[in-house]
């Protein structure tokens, strides 16, 4: 199927590995021109090329922590009026909630709230100008099955879903589309993280904890940065204009509810 987004222009946040790296070499395949965004410039700058050399797009870096306002006004001058936005950021810490401070709340806050609605703030007006703009969030599986060892995760990024919600129905009739992805338990360093707090937290193997994970998966896997970067490739399309406001969940059927 043609996406019909050949000559397109995104903006992706996170781009340099995982999950971001995963949406924006799928972009990428369908001919958008994409400006990647990362902390590590070495990954970052290396990933570009291996995207360069397999889809011949222009592809973009920017190496910047982009939940600073320096790193946002970095990151927009490099890309100031993209036709597709992915925001992205990595979790905050895990852990037990009596352990956080009012700092460590505000940085969480500020990394998976406040820094997608920054970037949507500056770039969706350009879109309902251009009568055409996806944007895409990468939140987590955690939104609709929260865990105990994410709750910093779990406050803030229930908060971005709370104001897309809102936000998606003012934007769909000028054919600007504004949707969540949510990520269950994928093949990423992230998840070697996750997992290994859970691990210390009950004084187990990361290994044992790592299989029994994996076992609990009705997929009996993890999933792939490729088959969730497909997802948000098909979010980003032409025919996927009629849907927004949503939270895709993709966790290899892990959560058990109907809705």
């Amino acid at each position: 199927m043609d996406f019909g987004i050949r000559g397109k222009t995104a903006l992706v946040c996170g781009a340099s590995k995982g999950l971001g790296r995963g949406c924006a070499e799928a972009l990428a395949a369908e001919g958008v021109d994409v400006t990647l965004v990362a902390r590590g410039a070495e990954a970052l700058e290396k990933t570009a090329e291996e995207i360069r050399r397999a889809t011949g797009v222009k592809v973009t870096t920017v190496a910047c922590d982009v939940t600073t306002p320096e790193g946002r006004q970095q990151v927009l001058q490099a890309c100031p009026q993209p036709d597709i936005l992915v925001t992205n950021a990595g979790g905050p810490p895990t852990g037990d909630f009596r352990t956080f401070s009012r700092d460590d709340w505000i940085k969480a806050i500020d990394a998976n709230m406040l820094t997608p609605i920054e970037l949507i703030k500056a770039t969706v007006d350009g879109m309902i100008a251009r009568r055409f703009g996806r944007i895409v969030n990468i939140t987590s599986s955690a939104v609709k099955a929260p865990l105990d060892v994410l709750a910093l995760s779990n406050g803030a990024r229930s908060g971005l879903t709370g104001f897309i919600a809102g936000l998606a129905r003012k934007t769909v009739p000028h054919n600007v589309t504004i949707n969540n992805l949510l990520p269950g338990q994928f093949a990423t360093d992230r998840l070697q993280v996750t997992i290994g707090a859970a691990a210390k937290s009950v004084g187990k193997p990361v290994d044992e904890v790592f299989e029994a994970r994996r076992k609990q998966i009705p997929a009996q896997r993890f999933g792939t940065p490729e088959e969730f970067g497909a997802v948000c490739a098909f979010l980003c399309s032409m025919q996927a204009g009629y849907m927004t406001g949503q939270n895709v969940l993709l966790d290899g059927g892990n959560y058990p509810g109907t809705f």
